[in-house]
């Protein structure tokens, strides 16, 4: 048969015979150019079982004796299994002088193109056959020098279990006013993730917001976003897609937390070293000398980390970004204005500041916009914010809440007169779009801009009635939570 495969190609088509004809038509081949390429059939006797040294492509009749022979020998030869089926085609004696170099440029050009090509895949397989055993080999190499060494794809390095000291006041309302921030007490080379012990997780609506940097640059590593709804009282696990690699840093947890109720990070037993205490930007009698409960878990650098319980892939990955976090403080929101555009003068307070709550109360009228506007609350680099927003009565009517965010010193009422008007914002304003509150539903509203802030801007909060009624509806707006994001190192505070 003829091996399309090997080397020699030019050579072996001019032995193989890859035209099949009657012996009777044998005189049509005789002293032409490809007679050594045509394998004869015997019209007198049975065909062998394999053809030696031929593999035909196609078969070719002059006469309907030699058709009718070639019908009969092929037949035979198609049960054996040894050539494909033989198509026959018919040639006219007369025009053989024209047929025969037409046979030779379609058998021995084309299925020269087609072996060589074939050899070409062979030769690529063989090197990506090598190729792959060289593979199998390293990593044979790896696993070997894995138990040699007794590593772990991840392995706890670090723990700090959690005490509750019975003076414990409960750091959950710092969470939600301000930030606390862990060092870890490990070199940051080969981290794969973390874990936090919360002794009880709120039922309601909320997210847990927890952020890793690099303390010596500021630079991001991620953030976790994670709903009340998904956590557990007890270790949940924040996994890296990779472990950290490059030069040994140190690294730093921020957590802070949204919703209406308090959760219960949990805190560990006192240690003598400050460095590691848990701290927060406001005093908090039971951050004195003790750390978070936390554990460390480490794998091999630049690697993902296998699975583990309650494991939380992270919701944004800050490689090369820097990034803080900052709240907005009373003194700022003390000095909110009333920007409201509606035709109703009514005769109570519509806009005001609770410093004991620090939040903001914008009570929407039957008509028109409340709005109360902040100037210059918003810092240059801030991508995204996060507030809270609820009825603050139980009887109280729905409203709908939104917040635009403008240019430093613009004219706050112009701007909230345009939302009124046309229902979006300037291009030079961002507008977040109307969410409904309600009195039963806490609502978590985070707002991504497509780009830092190039410079301060002003923010208002703006409420306006869905109902008839706006009996009660006390909207009530907390917990700003802001972040500030960078492509250079920054001045972390």
């Amino acid at each position: 048969m003829l091996n399309l495969t090997s080397s020699g190609i030019g050579k072996q088509l001019v032995t193989r015979k890859l035209i099949a004809a009657s012996a009777r038509d044998r005189s049509c081949f005789k002293g032409s150019d490809i007679e050594h390429q045509v394998v004869f059939l015997d019209a007198d006797g049975l065909p062998p079982v394999t053809l030696q040294n031929a593999f035909p492509l196609v078969a070719v009749a002059y006469s309907d004796e030699g058709e009718a022979d070639l019908q009969a020998g092929l037949a035979l030869l198609g049960p054996l299994g040894t050539i494909p089926a033989v198509p026959i085609r018919r040639l006219d004696p007369a025009n053989s002088p024209e047929s025969l170099p037409l046979l030779q440029a379609l058998t021995e050009g084309s299925v020269g193109r087609l072996a060589r090509y074939s050899a070409s895949i062979t030769s690529e397989l063989a090197i990506l056959r090598r190729e792959r055993e060289t593979l199998l080999e390293n990593y044979r190499a790896l696993e070997d020098a894995f138990q040699a060494r007794n590593w772990e794809p991840v392995s706890e390095i670090f723990s700090h279990d959690p005490y509750a000291d019975p003076k414990d006041e409960g750091i959950g309302p710092l969470l939600a006013a301000a930030f606390i921030e862990q060092l870890l007490p490990v070199s940051s080379l080969g981290v794969a993730g973390f874990a936090l012990h919360l002794h009880s997780v709120p039922r309601v609506s909320g997210e847990l917001v927890v952020a890793l940097s690099y303390l010596e640059s500021g630079e991001g590593v991620a953030e976790w976003t994670v709903p009340y709804a998904q956590l557990v009282p007890n270790w949940n696990f924040f996994s890296l897609p990779r472990a950290c690699g490059g030069a040994a840093r140190t690294l730093r947890l921020r957590i802070s937390a949204t919703g209406p109720e308090t959760i219960g990070l949990s805190l560990g037993y006192p240690i003598a070293g400050e460095r590691y205490s848990a701290r927060s930007e406001l005093p908090h009698p039971d951050l004195d000398l003790r750390p978070l409960a936390f554990k460390v878990f480490t794998g091999l650098p630049g690697v993902k980390p296998t699975r583990t319980p309650n494991m939380i892939a992270p919701s944004n990955l800050l490689e090369g970004q820097y990034t803080v976090d900052y709240r907005l403080a009373v003194a700022t929101l003390s000095q909110i204005a009333d920007v409201s555009v509606t035709p109703i003068v009514p005769e109570f307070q519509t806009v005001r500041f609770l410093e004991h709550e620090h939040a903001i109360v914008c009570h929407p009228l039957p008509s028109g916009i409340s709005a109360g506007a902040v100037s210059r609350a918003v810092e240059p680099g801030t991508i995204s914010f996060s507030v809270t927003a609820f009825i603050d009565h139980p009887e109280g009517k729905p409203a709908a809440v939104s917040f635009l965010l403008a240019p430093a010193n613009s004219n706050a009422r112009s701007e909230v007169a345009e939302i009124a008007r046309k229902g979006t914002a300037r291009p030079s304003a961002f507008f977040s779009g109307w969410r409904e509150v309600t009195s039963s539903e806490v609502v978590n509203i985070n707002i991504q801009l497509d780009e830092p802030a190039r410079g301060p801007m002003d923010l208002m909060i703006l409420s306006r009635a869905v109902t008839d009624s706006v009996d009660f509806s006390w909207l009530k707006v907390s917990g700003f939570r802001m972040v500030k994001q960078f492509t250079e190192a920054a001045d972390v505070r």
